[in-house]
């Protein structure tokens, strides 16, 4: 009888020296992937971390697995090739906001629709923090920078709605202050049969310190945080004394007892409906006005490219009279030179 090797989150660490600023919420990141990896009790030499170009892609050094430090915004177009060869890797995109929203958005947007099984963790600090401050395109509107020094034009993306549009099946949230619900997210993420995006709300310390601070802060997150779990009512608060009622077609919060209101009256949280009209109206709630929803807010089945790819090619296989490219090439008319 095999005895299973249980693995522990220092397993996953690699010997390089992590770099990251002190204070830098990629290390809160790092270590709830590396403790998911430990729960999945995954064997390294089955994983791949593959990053493009920013602060958060120097994670595959910071991991005892094979990595890939790619281009920039082009993470998503390599590992996809790397799931596509072999299907059997448990595939990771490590990426900032800037590196899949910007230059890396056209492959963002369809790696998603293609629905691969594998996985996206989105580092949004709201800044390119590797090149020293520049607005990018979750940047709040008004945000001064060193690109934008009278306060940016533009209208920030939200990344759940760019998912959303682009039929995701997968989409969580979490705060980098979380590292006990970034690991469970992390988790069912790999669990997932398909694309799974994780949006993280990273901290960066140097550049943009605090920009999620209304959110994340620690006198703040109680009435500022929804934490969805299927199958649970949509309660936050210190005492859990608000939720998340559906009012005609729209949101809004109230305080159980007031206005006679109980229990029953608050949504309950549903990950796996197929309809996306509830998951999008989670994900545009925001602050002050709301809580931000946290943790897994869609989780669906759909067609899986890698799957459905190697589904047919198999298929060809069997129906085609050749057995192999030799026994096709030398088909036909042939002749030998001597």
């Amino acid at each position: 009888m095999e005895i299973q090797l249980m693995r522990k989150p220092k397993d996953y660490a690699s010997d390089q020296e992590v770099k990251w600023c002190p204070g830098c919420g990629d290390y809160a990141i790092l270590n709830a992937v590396q403790r998911a990896l430990a729960e999945l009790n995954i064997d390294k030499k089955d994983v791949v971390f593959v990053s493009g170009i920013g602060c958060s892609s120097r994670f595959p050094y910071y991991m005892d697995t094979y990595g890939f430090h790619t281009i920039h915004g082009r993470a998503a177009a390599v590992a996809t090739g790397v799931k596509l060869a072999n299907p059997a890797l448990s595939v990771w995109i490590v990426s900032g906001d800037g590196d899949s929203l910007a230059i890396g958005g056209n492959h963002f947007i369809h790696a998603i629709r293609r629905n691969l099984n594998m996985n996206l963790i989105v580092f949004n600090n709201q800044i390119y923090g590797l090149t020293k401050g520049q607005f990018s395109p979750t940047s709040e509107r008004g945000k001064i920078t060193k690109s934008s020094p009278h306060g940016t034009l533009e209208t920030p993306f939200n990344t759940g709605e760019l998912a959303l549009g682009a039929k995701s099946t997968f989409f969580a949230r979490v705060p980098d202050t979380d590292i006990k619900l970034m690991t469970q997210v992390m988790i069912e993420a790999e669990n997932h049969n398909g694309f799974s995006l994780v949006e993280v709300y990273q901290n960066c310390v140097i550049f943009n310190d605090k920009a999620h601070a209304a959110i994340t802060a620690k006198e703040n997150k109680a009435n500022a945080q929804l934490i969805l779990e299927h199958g649970k009512p949509m309660l936050f608060g210190l005492d859990n004394q608000f939720g998340i009622r559906l009012n005609g077609l729209e949101l809004e919060v109230v305080k159980l007892g007031e206005n006679d209101i109980t229990i029953n009256d608050i949504l309950v949280h549903d990950a796996y409906t197929p309809s996306s009209a509830l998951h999008y109206m989670l994900i545009q709630m925001s602050a002050p006005d709301f809580p931000v929803a946290m943790g897994v807010i869609r989780n669906v089945s759909g067609p899986v490219f890698d799957q459905d790819l190697h589904q047919q090619i198999e298929h060809q296989k069997q129906s085609s009279k050749f057995n192999s490219l030799n026994e096709l090439f030398l088909s036909g008319n042939t002749f030998n030179i001597q």
